[in-house]
């Protein structure tokens, strides 16, 4: 938004809206056509979460039928790989073609790949298939953001949000069951069927009601509108930098060239395309680095990159701790992970609210990560012979720490940055905390399997040793086998639960460091006053009255840039 002052003049305080306006400021109604946008977001969020947690429970069965026990990997990859490289480009798509198709795109993209799944006939089918839901995936996961961010203004989101992710954690919970069921029961085919009925029931509801505004054009002129060249040059990089680190210290060591070249080549090549989205080369770069200029944003990325390494370093690692050492199958695993999305919701619900009451984000960034190191340091100390009560208790502080992060690192991007940026920072905000969540189960994944091979010396038998090295031990609990169904003799039992322990000792002292890097940024972010009034060129289409009660703007002067170079008082640039 344009200042109608003159912005060497104009001070932040000077242009939001005083607390007292802000409290008689008139709140715009709420429509059906608004709450079915709000369902449809929670339907679509609701396959995400359903397919990502019933898929991890029903490995087993896949592999079995399937007959790869290596598969597992790229089961897994394919669509974690996918759904990062995509969602920029997405994000971008969603401002020039408008977020009602690129969002029926998104759903009906994770309905192909779900069919595809469902039918496979080998391997590479099934692979290709969950590359096809990632894609779909990552670009619902931004896309309802987008479409959240259109219908409120930047203090309401944290509230509107959590109200869809309740939605979202109740199929996380559900889905290891239903996962364990329909593999158990009927076939782990229908674990990726049960999709198509809610993706048809959701195309329908986004179809009625998600109809939104933008800038029509031409087909021809819109696509030139979109950076199809560095999202290509970010898509090859991503993928290189995920294959490196899906055969590091497992398919080839982590000095190979097999894993070294494609690693650097990637992180080249996102360096690359960084810099030519600073060039004028691109007319509308994909992740423009206004986006990183200043340091709220910057810092907001950051905690947003680390949330989502230690959330997938949390979950990811604790079933290796019930499987490995507990001798817990995959089932019972996640029933004992529960304590996290049953904890992590009605906090992230909490601070999301609290956000949009008080405004201030902060406090969130330095008390969950404050959680998260007393967490991991907490873990240091667990055994096999540790109690439930204990074990248990502490995923609760773990899940209190994310929770309370979920709403706000989001807001804590876009406060400093204009709303015309909202798309693209939200697909930039998506991809950071994707990329940052391979970095989550990657880097402890190659810490447990170097500590394990330096271990397994103390173990007699060749077989195992050669059972548990080189990324045999972690693949060994990933798919859900746990480690009492190997036949091991009692000693060699005893044995490997040590391993475990120690092994696992080592990368929870490795999370402690995260937590307090995240920790650390919280002190170069600031509680930038959150926007109350919407002002968007997107947003819902005329229907009646809708417009006027919706979508009309109510100007506040904001300048360009919220934090501002130094102004006349003398106060202090907030710009990188």
């Amino acid at each position: 938004m344009t200042s109608p002052m003159d912005p060497g003049s104009v001070d932040r305080a000077d242009a939001m809206p005083t607390a007292e306006q802000e409290a008689n400021a008139e709140k715009p109604a709420r429509s059906w056509r608004f709450w079915g946008i709000i369902v449809s977001m929670q339907l679509i969020s609701m396959l995400t979460a359903l397919d990502t947690s019933a898929v991890s429970t029903a490995m087993p069965s896949i592999l079995e039928d399937v007959g790869s026990s290596d598969g597992w990997m790229w089961i897994a990859n394919a669509y974690f790989l996918t759904m990062t490289a995509f969602q920029p480009l997405f994000g971008q798509a969603a401002n020039v073609f408008g977020r009602r198709s690129m969002t029926l795109l998104a759903t009906f993209l994770f309905a192909v790949g779900s069919a595809v799944c469902g039918s496979a006939p080998s391997l590479g089918a099934l692979i290709a298939g969950r590359a096809i839901q990632g894609a779909g995936g990552g670009a619902i996961s931004i896309l309802i953001e987008i479409n959240v961010a259109d219908l409120v203004p930047l203090r309401e989101r944290p509230q509107f949000i959590s109200i869809v992710l309740l939605v979202y954690t109740v199929a996380v919970c559900v889905g290891p069951v239903v996962g364990g069921a329909l593999a158990q029961h009927a076939s782990w085919r229908w674990v990726f069927y049960i999709n198509l009925p809610i993706c048809a029931v959701a195309l329908v509801v986004l179809f009625i009601f998600l109809r939104t505004r933008y800038n029509k054009d031409t087909v021809g002129n819109s696509l030139k509108r979109v950076d199809l060249g560095g999202n290509a040059l970010l898509v090859a990089s991503v993928v290189a930098v995920l294959i490196a680190l899906t055969w590091g210290g497992t398919e080839y060591p982590w000095s190979s060239f097999r894993t070294l070249v494609p690693l650097i080549l990637g992180l080249a090549g996102v360096g690359a395309f960084l810099w030519i989205e600073s060039t004028t080369l691109i007319p509308e770069p994909t992740m423009p680095l206004r986006l990183f200029s200043n340091r709220t944003s910057l810092g907001a990325f950051g905690i947003a990159s680390l949330h989502a390494m230690l959330t997938n370093f949390i979950t990811y690692f604790l079933p290796i701790y019930f499987q490995g050492v507990l001798d817990t199958g995959a089932t019972r695993s996640g029933v004992d992970l529960l304590p996290l999305p049953f904890v992590t919701m009605p906090f992230a619900i909490l601070s999301g609210f609290c956000t949009t009451k008080f405004g201030l984000y902060r406090p969130s960034f330095f008390v969950g990560m404050a959680f998260l190191a007393i967490f991991f340091g907490l873990l240091t100390r667990i055994t096999k012979t540790t109690s439930t009560a204990y074990w248990a208790g502490i995923e609760c502080i773990a899940a209190a720490g994310l929770g309370m992060m979920v709403p706000t690192t989001w807001p804590a991007v876009q406060a400093p940055l204009e709303e015309v940026d909202q798309a693209i920072s939200t697909a930039a905000w998506g991809f950071v905390r994707s990329f940052g969540g391979v970095w989550g189960v990657a880097i402890p994944a190659a810490i447990f399997n170097s500590r394990v091979n330096q271990l397994v010396s103390v173990i007699a038998d060749p077989a195992v040793r050669k059972q548990l090295m080189n990324g045999g031990a972690y693949s060994l609990t990933s798919i859900g086998g746990g480690t009492a169904a190997q036949g091991w003799t009692a000693e060699q039992q005893s044995q490997i639960s040590t391993i475990y322990v120690e092994s696992l000792k080592r990368c929870w002292q490795v999370g402690i460091g995260f937590s307090l890097l995240g920790f650390l940024i919280s002190f170069v972010i600031k509680d930038i006053p959150l926007r109350d009034q919407l002002d968007t060129e997107f947003g819902l289409e005329a229907h009646g009255g809708e417009k006027a009660k919706l979508q009309e703007p109510k100007t506040v002067p904001v300048p360009n840039s919220v934090e501002q170079k130094v102004d006349q008082s003398g106060t202090a640039s907030d710009n990188v």
